[in-house]
């Protein structure tokens, strides 16, 4: 038989390891939640920033022309000759 001694030792260690496991856990959660939202905001900026590229590309790129079918200034022998060039 075991002293009550021992027992409350042993419990007393068992108890701590659980919490110090449940805290660990608690930080490790929290490190990896800000670094998965730092990631996520770089790659909203990363695409905000390719968006921008684009649009700066079309607006230096068009000359004019207007490519939507159900606009009313719409010529289709002007896109056609603008796609043979």
């Amino acid at each position: 038989m075991v002293s009550p001694a021992v027992n409350v030792l042993r419990y007393t260690a068992l108890f701590s390891g659980v919490v110090y496991g449940v805290v660990h856990r608690k930080t490790l959660q929290e490190q990896f939640d800000k670094h998965a939202a730092d990631k996520e905001v770089q790659l909203r900026q990363h695409w905000l920033e390719e968006a921008k590229k684009a649009w700066a590309n079309k607006q230096k790129n068009d000359s004019g022309l207007i490519t939507d079918p159900e606009a009313p200034g719409f010529d289709l022998e002007a896109l056609l000759k603008a796609y043979e060039k």
